[in-house]
């Protein structure tokens, strides 16, 4: 997972970055455009969002279990 956000940040900083000008820009916001698209990518986000909401679920649980232990 770590390496997702990674890429996007050098992504950005590319875009933001690039004296290539607005031809290049918008190749590259295209081929975000179909990267974003792809089924195997959409399959990931919803597997990510799926992920975070158990992960969370998770922590809070294990928040109330250690507030509750710790009550006198």
């Amino acid at each position: 997972m770590k390496k997702i956000p990674m890429l996007l940040a050098a992504g950005a900083g590319y875009v933001l970055g690039a004296r290539a000008g607005r031809e290049r820009y918008e190749q590259i916001k295209s081929q975000a455009s179909r990267v974003a698209r792809d089924p195997r990518v959409q399959d990931a986000t919803e597997k990510a969002k799926e992920k975070a909401g158990e992960v969370a679920s998770d922590a809070a649980d294990a928040a109330r279990r250690q507030a509750s232990s710790s009550t006198p």
